[in-house]
Order: structure tokens, then sequence, then C-alpha cells
């Protein structure tokens, strides 16, 4: 059985212009938000076989992510029924 691997990322912008929002919250909760614009795609490819790379004109997303990894989530929930909230 594998075990679970934590995802790395990296978001690399231009310029700060690109940048819209970080937060960082001091409430009850510790979630933290990032965006931004890396804007018109470029390409978007598998670095090194392991990294998804989303390259913009504004900047570049990376995420140590295998395509396989894509692929063995979608048929998964392919094969989930699907159910209605009620």
């Amino acid at each position: 059985m594998e075990t679970k691997k934590e995802r790395v990322f990296s978001v690399e912008l231009e310029s700060k212009r690109n940048l819209k929002n970080v937060t960082l919250t001091n409430g009850s909760s510790d979630s933290v938000l990032v965006e931004g614009n890396i804007g018109e795609l470029v390409q978007a490819r598998f670095a090194e076989g392991v990294i998804l790379e989303v390259v913009g004109k504004n900047g570049v997303l990376r995420i140590d992510l295998r395509e396989d990894e894509i692929l063995g989530t979608t048929q998964k929930n392919l094969a989930e029924p699907v159910t209605a909230n009620a």
C-alpha cells in the first residue's frame, strides 16, 4: 500500500501586479488563500514526469503531481455512483 504523500506547490508571478490576494487569517481558522493571475495559457506539461507545470503569460504554477495520479482519480470518480444531495 502506498503511503500518503504531501503535495508541494509553487506559484511564480512575473510581477506583484499579478497577485490578486494573499490572506493569512488570525481567527479560529488556520486557512491560507493565495490568488493571482498567471495569464493566458502558454503551456501545460509534466516536467520531469512528476511536476505538473502550468505556464501562463504572467507566471507559472507547479505542483508535484504525476499524470497517472490524475488519470487514476478520474477513473475512480467515474466508477463511483452519483447521488443527489437531499
